[in-house]
């Protein structure tokens, strides 16, 4: 379990560290994503959930 943490805790840095270094690019990302369909999203955040997956397990393998 501190695994899972220490991960999510990973995550949250590197999508803080994004947002400081580039806000401008980030609202402009931000606001091309509510223009886009739902299954566009839903399909793209399952594929890089996908690729997630398969990386962990390479890694971990």
């Amino acid at each position: 379990m501190t695994e899972f943490f220490s991960a999510l805790a990973l995550a949250i840095v590197i999508e803080g560290l994004v947002y400081a270094a580039f806000p401008e690019q980030m609202k402009k990302m931000l606001a091309q994503l509510l223009a886009t369909p739902a299954s566009t999203i839903r399909a793209v955040a399952l594929a890089c959930a996908a690729a997630g997956l398969v990386l962990l397990w390479f890694l971990r393998g």
